[in-house]
């Protein structure tokens, strides 16, 4: 696992950012028109994340008041969330699409800078800190970015030039890591 990016090259080509961003809006269109919402990922997580966590703590999760709603008398079961069945959609298509184009082997994306380790555990970082974010600000950038911006609300265009202003100046920051 202690390859470069320069793996990448292996399999078939990527396919163009415009075509796939196409994709993604005739999801969104299909999505509404089926569901009647619109996309996202963090709401399904949480819901999966709050069933591990019941199975192990039930009391504590059936108090919470940020859970507990879920697993009130009389709720839906907490995995009965169409969010739920995308989040495991959108893991199955990348299963998928890897396969496809033959890009399915293990690889840890770093710059010479930096070890493995150290990648994983910064990815690991961020990871926890977006989750974080995506749940207090009551949406992740699918559901904020794209459906937001497409039901034209404006602090989704807001959090959209946040998140670009932020992405450019986290990546003035840690770019010496991949050079």
């Amino acid at each position: 696992m202690n390859q470069t990016s320069d793996t990448r090259r292996q399999g078939l080509p990527y396919w163009s950012p415009y075509l796939a961003g196409f994709g993604l809006g005739l999801t969104l269109l299909f999505a509404y028109w089926v569901l009647g919402t619109g996309l996202g990922a963090s709401g399904g997580l949480a819901r999966v994340g709050a069933w591990c966590e019941a199975l192990v703590c039930p009391a504590h999760v059936g108090s919470s008041r940020y859970f507990g709603e879920w697993f009130a008398p009389g709720s839906p079961h907490v995995l009965a969330y169409y969010l739920v069945f995308m989040s495991l959609g959108t893991i199955a298509g990348g299963l998928i699409s890897a396969l496809a184009s033959r890009r399915l082997t293990p690889v840890v994306e770093r710059g010479p800078r930096i070890s493995a380790r150290g990648r994983l555990w910064l990815a690991l970082g961020g990871g926890i800190l977006v989750g974080f974010a995506s749940r207090l600000a009551r949406g992740c950038t699918s559901g904020q970015a794209l459906t937001g911006t497409a039901m034209l609300f404006t602090g989704s265009f807001a959090f959209l030039v946040c998140l670009f202003i932020g992405a450019y100046a986290t990546a003035l920051l840690v770019r010496r890591q991949w050079r």
